[in-house]
């Protein structure tokens, strides 16, 4: 057998789980009285290794930041830096090298952020183990279980390695983190289907979950990597997370900008050079001069920015971004996949339904907090009914939870559903102090999973009652009467029997409460064989994890706009349908359990994850197949979770969302952004924020580039007619500088526009300029070198000297840029009216700090050393100021007319995302 065979199956290739514990004990040749032997376990270290999660290899710190230059803009960047050194420009290199440092140090600091993720999984083993060892009981270190040691467990253990359980007593383990269950699962040691998922192995105990209650004796089965936890973290090693769709789109623009500047550069060059009226170095540095202004190179910083302005908005929504990117990713989100438990619920049982004799009862309220209703047929029921009440007493005298707030919540110790009793009864206007004063406990008998019920015998003023509450089935075959408001009648089996399927049916988890006055048992000593078969039957309640409010309304809006919320849970096929009906997802039956995943090819859960909207009994390879198939199917994928079992998938995802409060360090070093209050409706608001991030980013493109192509055009004017450049290479650079910074980060600022989250996500395959983007760029590149040579012709006509020409053709453009920066807040809608300039506070003093500049740029005597200008004439600005409301006004009428033209305005809006509305 080899080692890796002994910690996943037995010889017979069974798994462990499906084989007895006698023949566990058998393979794993150890007796469970004594244990295994120091010396054989000694022997066993050394063959399995010891009980640790594997370090992979990583990339020393400097491998990792030399890793961040790797990015096409990144090297269109360091080429126009390499360039302005070459012209002696050294302020506008430091500037642009800065930012390439700056950008690379983020991705480094993230990128070590992410790789803690391995090491939390880690830190989720426990330290020590109590073990049996030569018969006698040891606490040893974790790190050396060896496959076939016994180990011991009682309440409150970290459990420290994979055990088949041989002997279990009120066993319940807290597997939230590895399977999603909501509550804590009981154990037994019967043999369980091999095929079945691990939050149905009953028999097994998993390496990193908790002990609720109870104890039990369980054989080391797998240790390391070899356990379900061992798993995961492999899992998560080899996951490699994916580049977001931002990434990839300037990525794609940045190789199309270098050969665009490549191919212009060199053919611009060989024209000139044949037309010879030139000098080679002057050529030279016309062609530098063209290539420099083609470089978007204040983009990376406008995008960086507006980035962090997301991350700051999404903040005070209380969705906490760990990598910039994951802003714009968030705008792009097609399908949501969420986890139930903690996100689209509270992670607090409640008792929704109740059913007695005479009637059936809805139960509102907000997890274990007190406040709510009980009515019968949407009316309230005011004052508690007899039944009602009797069933108020049961649920607070038969109980063993403590239920206490904490910070302003409530919390609750021990079974979580016993503690979901109290706010019940609380609602029908019982007092648990008083209660308890009333009728205080004489004996009980505790549960367990043997006899599946609990009872307690109270004595009150009116004499002795016995209190039961227990599984529905164990109920009935105990009662042969039922309670009404007139008192005890024959027991009407089949109705409750009905009533219980119909709470199982809607996912809730159903008990059964009885009474019985005056039982004539003695105190002390009771036991399971003592509970009587007369008992009075009182009613069923149903319980649940109950959706959050908002998270209904998150997921509708979610749905309005173009987004698929779909649920992935470890619990049951049943419960999950019900739960998501609730919510608003799928049609309450239709669910897919991770056995049939298992049973899927890729093509066919290809296939499936287009109609199906709910997955059950989800392991972590199940989520992580999911998450493929569904970006197979061409859609941006956000990821929720909360547990261990989540990570994998949430590295998989094009943005995995963690929970802040309930959730693993795990899973937030595994995500791109966390969820302060657990909320499903935060998710909603970040996609929000994600999706004005996107529209910032693509309006502050369709700005800047114009600039670049007018730029380019004037200087590859000159050179193909031959005649003086209007514009120099340095003063391009200055334009560059003032029309990125100053007026390029307003458009940073732009606040959500109002049908925002009414638009359908954008196509994954959606270049971030498109046809429609490339016109406008084109046109307002034309009207901009037309207004930038008139104004340099007109004033070479005037007789002025090339330095004044030139400081009019830099004032022109970007005058220009100031006037198109009031046209480009709408792409469509009109900017001939106040209230389109008002919204955006930035405004303004962008602007004002373009004509400060441009002052200084004039009229400074330093400026006119650096870049070889002149003062202007007063009247110069005049014919300038009327050349840029002209040039505004034709943009306007090209939107005019694209608005008036169905054909152009489809053009122009074929894609939903990018209709132009108002800001809000």
């Amino acid at each position: 057998m080899s080692t890796h065979e002994a910690t996943v199956s037995g010889a017979e290739g069974a798994p462990w789980h499906a084989l007895p514990g006698a023949q566990v004990e058998s393979e794993l040749r150890v007796d469970p009285a004594r244990g295994i032997d120091p010396t054989e376990a000694a022997e066993r270290l050394k063959t399995y290794g010891p009980n640790r999660l594997p370090q992979g290899r990583k990339k020393g710190p400097l491998m990792r930041f030399l890793a961040q230059f790797n990015n096409i803009l990144i090297y269109v960047l360091l080429v126009a830096g390499f360039v302005k050194l070459m012209l002696s420009l050294w302020l506008d290199a430091s500037i642009i090298f800065a930012v390439v440092i700056l950008n690379s140090l983020l991705g480094f600091l993230q990128e070590g952020r992410a790789e803690k993720a391995l090491d939390s999984i880690r830190n989720m083993l426990s330290a020590e183990a109590r073990v049996l060892r030569g018969g006698e009981t040891r606490l040893i270190p974790a790190e050396e279980l060896v496959p076939g040691d016994v180990v011991l467990l009682e309440s409150g253990d970290r459990i420290p390695a994979d055990l088949r359980l041989v002997d279990a007593k009120n066993l319940r383990t807290e597997e939230a983190a590895l399977t999603g269950e909501s509550v804590p699962a009981d154990k037994t040691t019967d043999p369980v289907s091999a095929k079945a998922t691990v939050g149905d192995r009953h028999n097994m105990a998993f390496s990193g979950t908790m002990v609720v209650s109870g104890r039990a004796t369980g054989v080391v089965v797998a240790t390391g990597s070899g356990t379900e936890l061992g798993r995961i973290n492999q899992m998560l090693a080899e996951v490699s997370a994916l580049e977001t769709p931002l990434l990839r789109q300037i990525k794609k623009f940045g190789y199309v900008i270098t050969v665009a500047i490549a191919v212009i550069s060199v053919l611009l060059f060989a024209w000139g050079h044949w037309l010879g009226h030139m000098t080679f170095v002057e050529l030279f540095q016309a062609v530098v001069g063209i290539a420099v202004s083609m470089i978007p190179e204040g983009l990376p910083a406008l995008i960086t920015i507006t980035l962090a302005i997301g991350v700051q908005r999404m903040a005070q929504r209380n969705a906490i971004i760990r990598r910039l990117p994951a802003v714009e990713t968030l705008g792009s989100v097609s399908r949501i996949c969420s986890d139930k438990t903690g996100t689209l619920t509270l992670m607090e049982m409640m008792v929704t339904s109740v059913v007695t004799a005479e009637a059936a009862y809805d139960v509102s309220g907000d997890g274990y907090a007190p406040e709510g209703e009980i009515k019968a047929d949407s009316q309230p029921v005011g004052t508690a009914p007899g039944v009602l009440a009797l069933m108020g007493r049961v649920s607070m005298l038969c109980n063993d939870a403590e239920l206490f707030q904490e910070d302003g919540k409530w919390k609750v110790e021990g079974d979580p559903t016993e503690g979901a009793l109290y706010p019940f009864a609380t609602k029908l206007g019982l007092d648990r102090a008083g209660e308890a004063a009333a009728a205080p406990r004489i004996d009980a008998i505790p549960f367990e999973s043997e006899h599946k019920f609990m009872a307690t015998l109270n004595r009150a003023a009116e004499g002795e009652m016995l209190l039961v509450k227990g599984a529905p089935e164990v109920i009935l075959e105990h009662c042969n009467r039922q309670q009404l408001a007139t008192g005890p009648a024959p027991l009407d089996r089949d109705r409750f029997l009905q009533q219980g399927d119909r709470l199982a049916a809607q996912g809730e988890r159903v008990l059964g409460l009885a009474w019985l006055e005056n039982p004539g048992l003695t105190a002390g000593g009771l036991g399971p064989a003592d509970l009587p078969r007369d008992l009075v039957l009182l009613g069923l309640v149903g319980l649940m994890d109950p959706p959050r409010k908002e998270a209904v309304d998150a997921v509708r809006e979610c749905h309005g706009g173009g987004i698929r919320v779909t649920m992935i849970t470890g619990d049951h096929k049943i419960t999950a349908a019900a739960i998501a009906k609730m919510l608003g997802i799928g049609d309450g039956k239709t669910a897919v359990a991770g056995t049939e995943i298992e049973a899927m090819n890729d093509a066919a859960l290809q296939e499936c994850v287009r109609d199906v909207d709910v997955f059950a009994r989800a392991s972590p390879e199940h989520k992580l197949r999911l998450v493929r198939a569904i970006q197979a199917n061409g859609q941006i994928v956000a990821m929720t979770g909360d547990g261990v079992n989540d990570a994998p998938a949430l590295k998989k995802a094009d943005i995995g969302v963690a929970m802040g409060i309930k959730g693993t360090e795990v899973t937030k070093e595994a995500a791109g952004m966390i969820l302060a209050d657990d909320n499903f409706a935060s998710i909603s608001a970040a996609v929000k924020e994600g999706r004005t991030v996107y529209n910032n980013i693509e309006k502050a493109m369709l700005f800047l580039l114009p600039t670049n192509v007018a730029q380019g055009a004037v200087i590859a004017i000159a050179i193909l007619f031959g005649f003086t450049l209007p514009i120099t290479a340095p003063q391009v650079l200055w334009v560059n500088m003032v029309t990125s910074v100053a007026l390029g980060l307003v458009i940073s600022f732009e606040p959500h526009e109002a049908d925002v989250m009414r638009r359908p996500p954008r196509a994954v395959d959606r270049p971030i300029v498109t046809a429609f983007g490339l016109w406008r760029i084109l046109f307002v590149g034309a009207a901009l070198v037309l207004y930038t040579l008139a104004a340099f012709f007109w004033m070479k006509a005037q007789g002025a000297s090339d330095p004044m020409a030139r400081t009019v053709a830099v004032n022109a453009i970007t005058l220009g840029q100031i006037f198109y920066l009031l046209n480009s807040r709408y792409l469509l809608d009109s900017s001939l009216s106040v209230r389109a300039h008002l919204g955006n506070p930035y405004l303004w003093y962008g602007i004002a700090g373009v004509v400060v500049l441009q002052l200084l740029f004039t009229y400074a005597p330093p400026f006119h050393a650096i870049f070889d200008t002149d003062a202007l004439p007063i009247y110069a600005w005049l014919w300038l100021l009327v050349g840029g409301v002209f040039f505004f006004l034709v943009v306007e009428l090209e939107k005019f007319v694209i608005r008036s033209v169905p054909a152009l305005r489809d053009a122009a809006t074929s894609r939903p995302e990018i209709l132009p509305t108002p800001a809000s």
